[in-house]
C-alpha cells in the first residue's frame, strides 16, 4: 500500500517538529535542558496518542524509545518540566502550524473534495467550552459570578472553525480563536469579538480562499453580517422568527402579495418544501442591509423539521436545495468536531494542566492540532483509512495504538498501523530480574 509522504503520520509529525523549532524559546540559553521544540512535540505526542492525562503520558517516559523514534524527540520532559515550559509559550506562535498542515492538504489536492457551491468551501463556526472550575484559574480565564451565592466560576472557551462538506465525514479544522480575557482587559471576552479577530487572521492566512460561512441564529445580526461582507465572505446563517420579527413580517407580507417563490422537491420518503425571497431588510433598525431569505420544511412520516436562513447568494429554484444543504451542514462543527473531541478519545474537557499564563490555552491548540493531523490522515492516507475501518472506531484504534506503543519497538506510526492491519507475531521472550 503506497503511503503519501507528506500526508502520512510521519510526514505530518516532521512538519510539526519543523514548525515548533521556529518558535523562539523564552528561556535563557544557559537554563535550557530540554529544547522548547521537544517540550511542545512531547505535548503534541500526548494528544496524538490520546493519553487520558499528563500523568499517564509521564509514565510513558520510562519506555521512551518509541516516543523518540516515532515523534522525533531528543529529550522528553517530565510532567512538571512540560507544564512550566509550555505555560510561557505565546499561543499565537502555535497557530501557524494549522496553516502548514492546511497547505499540505491543499498541495495534495485533498481540499478539492470540499468544493461545495460556486467554487466555494463551507466554513462552519461555533463556540465551545473546554475548561471550567470554581478554584483553578489563570489571568486569561473568563469569570461568571453566581448572583445568589457569589461563587465565581472560571472557564475557557474557543471559537472553533472547520471546513466541512455535507457528503464527507471528515472536516478540516482551522486555528481556533480563543475566547479569553485579552491583555489589559478586566471584562470577559465574547464570541462576537472573537469572530472579528478570527476573520482578520483568516484573511491574513488565506486571503483568496473562497468561503461560505455557516453559523447558527445568534450570528444573524447586522454587525456580524457586515464583518462577513468586509472580509469578502459569503454566508448562510440560521435565523429565528422570535429574534427577527420585522424580517418575518416582511416575508409574510410579500407572500400575501404573491412575491415569494414556493417550491417542492420530492425524494424517497421525504418531501422538501421551500419558500424564498430575495432582497429583504434584515431588521427594522437596519433596513438598508438587504439579505436573501430561505424557509425550508423537511416532511417525512416521522414528522416535519423547519429551518430558516439568510444568505448573500441570490436564491433561485436551481440553487435553493444546495443552499439548504449548506445551511444544515453547520452541525458538522458540533457533531464531527466538538463531539468527536469530547466523546471519541481526545479527552477535550479534561484539565491536562492549567498553569498561570498560557498552559491551558496552548494545550487546547495542541489537541486541536492532533485532531487536524488525524483528519488529514483520514482524508489522504489509505493505510490509516484501512486500519480505522478494521478497528471499527476511533476509540478502538487509539487503544490498540497505545497498547503496541507501550509493549513493542517501532520506528514509525505507519509501522504500528501496519501491525494492526496485517497482524504481528512476537518471537522470543527475555525476562530480566534484579540479580541479572
Amino acid at each position: 500500500m503506497k503511503i503519501r509522504k507528506h500526508l502520512s503520520a510521519s510526514g505530518l509529525f516532521k512538519l510539526l517538529r519543523t514548525g515548533f523549532e521556529k518558535i523562539a524559546d523564552h528561556r535563557a540559553a544557559e537554563l535550557v535542558e530540554i529544547s522548547l521544540s521537544d517540550s511542545l512535540m512531547s505535548a503534541f505526542a500526548m494528544f496524538s496518542l490520546k493519553d487520558p492525562s499528563l500523568l499517564a503520558f509521564d509514565k510513558r517516559r520510562k519506555t521512551d524509545g518509541n516516543l523518540k523514534r516515532v515523534y522525533g524527540l531528543e529529550k522528553i520532559p517530565c510532567d512538571t518540566q512540560m507544564r512550566t515550559t509550555v505555560d510561557e509559550v505565546d499561543p499565537s506562535a502555535v497557530k501557524p502550524l494549522f496553516k502548514d498542515v492546511f497547505r499540505e492538504l491543499q498541495r495534495g489536492k485533498e481540499l478539492e473534495k470540499f468544493v461545495f457551491m460556486e467554487g466555494c468551501y463551507l466554513l462552519s463556526l461555533d463556540g465551545t467550552g473546554y475548561f471550567s472550575s470554581n478554584e483553578i484559574h489563570c489571568d486569561a480565564c473568563l469569570e461568571k459570578v453566581n448572583k445568589k451565592t457569589g461563587e465565581v466560576t472560571y472557564y475557557h472557551q474557543m471559537l472553533g472553525a472547520a471546513i466541512v462538506h455535507p457528503d464527507l465525514k471528515e472536516v478540516i479544522p482551522l486555528a481556533p480563536e480563543l475566547i479569553i480575557k485579552q491583555d489589559g482587559e478586566t471584562k470577559n471576552d465574547c464570541e462576537r469579538n472573537a469572530a472579528k479577530r478570527f476573520f482578520v487572521q483568516l484573511r491574513k492566512d488565506h486571503p483568496h480562499l473562497p468561503l461560505i460561512v455557516i453559523e447558527d441564529a445568534l450570528s444573524s445580526n447586522a454587525p456580524h453580517v457586515r464583518e462577513l461582507e468586509k472580509h469578502n465572505l459569503h454566508y448562510i446563517l440560521g435565523v429565528k422568527e422570535g429574534d427577527h420579527p420585522f424580517l418575518f413580517e416582511h416575508v409574510a407580507a410579500a407572500q400575501q402579495a404573491g412575491q415569494t417563490t414556493e417550491l417542492e422537491v420530492h425524494g424517497v420518503g421525504v418531501k422538501h418544501r421551500f419558500r424564498f425571497l430575495n432582497r429583504v431588510p434584515l431588521n427594522k433598525s437596519n433596513q438598508g442591509l438587504l439579505v436573501n431569505f430561505v424557509e425550508y420544511w423537511e416532511i417525512t412520516k416521522k414528522g416535519t423539521q423547519h429551518f430558516c436562513w439568510i444568505t448573500d447568494f441570490t436564491v433561485t429554484p436551481s440553487n435553493v436545495f444546495q443552499i439548504m444543504r449548506g445551511g444544515r451542514a453547520r452541525w458538522k462543527i458540533e457533531n464531527e468536531t466538538f463531539n468527536t473531541l469530547k466523546n471519541q478519545g481526545y479527552h477535550f474537557e479534561h484539565n491536562f494542566g492549567h498553569g498561570k499564563k498560557n498552559l491551558s490555552v496552548v494545550f487546547a491548540l495542541l489537541m486541536m492540532l492532533a485532531f487536524l493531523v488525524d483528519q488529514a490522515q483520514q482524508l489522504a492516507c489509505r493505510l490509516f483509512q484501512a486500519v480505522l475501518n478494521k478497528e471499527g472506531s476511533r476509540r478502538g484504534l487509539w487503544d490498540h495504538v497505545r497498547a503496541l506503543f507501550y509493549s513493542l519497538e517501532f520506528d514509525s506510526m505507519e509501522s504500528i498501523y501496519k501491525a494492526l492491519l496485517h497482524g504481528y507475531k512476537v518471537e522470543g521472550l527475555v525476562i530480566f530480574n534484579d540479580s541479572s
